[in-house]
């Protein structure tokens, strides 16, 4: 896609699923250089090393985005390195479920710093450099050339039965994108979310077959929980992470120069 090629991205949650294909589109595309991040180092070598045999420069940070202080670590890495930040992707994330009136306090707040709060605290040091990049285009005379923000929210932002936290949090990241959009508009800085429906990866199987976290399953539904919703997508299937990480790239590409504020829904059909 027009506008990818030399250009320099953050893409967080790149280890696995949307963040990791999201990050070698990028690098197929001709992305100069990325600062990937992930909690997990195994599955981040592993990216690091397929994006940079499509020729991409690479810098790998493992760690949480619920650590504030990562956010200005990759911001950091990317001007230190590359010496900019064009685009920024935020993917990390997983959801965590439970009844509203069974969610636990660590369960609530878990979610919520993993996907509204990271998502805030990159955002925020991202789009303090791409300010302070734009303003010397100004005034060096120049037009600011267009810096991109894609966050990831979900059709579960108008609310999810049995993921109240994870669908308060991703409404969240709503109202914070578009609100990013509006101050950045003057600086060329333009910030849209994808919303997605259901994506095949190892976070959307049934609960028998999901990930855990002390204990308890993150994955999203019980078996038949997953197999109705799947019934009620038009195209009768969930998106694969490919089409998943097509949408983000189509927002960062030049042919995405005039969208801001805006939420792209990407859900195979569903109303």
């Amino acid at each position: 896609m027009n506008g990818i090629e030399g250009k320099i991205a953050i893409v967080t949650g790149a280890g696995r699923g949307i963040g990791r294909q999201t990050a070698l589109r990028l690098a197929e595309e001709g992305a100069l250089g990325i600062v990937l991040n992930d909690l997990d180092k195994a599955p981040l070598k592993e990216v690091v090393d397929r994006v940079e045999a499509f020729g991409a420069k690479t810098v790998a940070v493992a760690g949480s985005v619920v650590d504030s202080s990562l956010a200005t670590r990759l911001v950091e890495e990317a001007m230190d390195n590359f010496g900019g930040v064009d685009h920024l992707v935020t993917c990390a994330g997983f959801p965590w479920a439970g009844m509203v009136h069974r969610i636990t306090d660590n369960q609530w707040q878990t979610i919520i710093d993993v996907h509204l709060t990271g998502t805030f605290w990159i955002v925020r040091e991202s789009m303090r450099i791409m300010r302070e990049l734009s303003r010397e285009e100004l005034d060096q005379g120049e037009a600011p050339m267009y810096r991109k923000i894609v966050t990831i929210s979900s059709g579960a932002a108008n609310g999810a039965f049995g993921n109240a936290n994870y669908a308060a949090a991703k409404a969240g990241i709503l109202g914070l994108t578009r609100t990013v959009a509006a101050e950045g508009a003057q600086f060329n800085i333009l910030a849209n979310s994808v919303s997605f429906g259901m994506v095949d990866t190892r976070l959307t199987q049934a609960e028998d077959s999901g990930d855990t976290i002390d204990g308890r399953v993150v994955a999203a539904f019980p078996r038949e929980m997953r197999q109705e919703l799947v019934q009620r997508i038009p195209l009768q299937r969930p998106a694969t992470v490919e089409e998943a990480a097509g949408s983000i790239v189509f927002l960062l590409s030049q042919d995405a120069d005039f969208i801001t504020g805006q939420t792209l829904v990407v859900n195979g059909g569903r109303g």
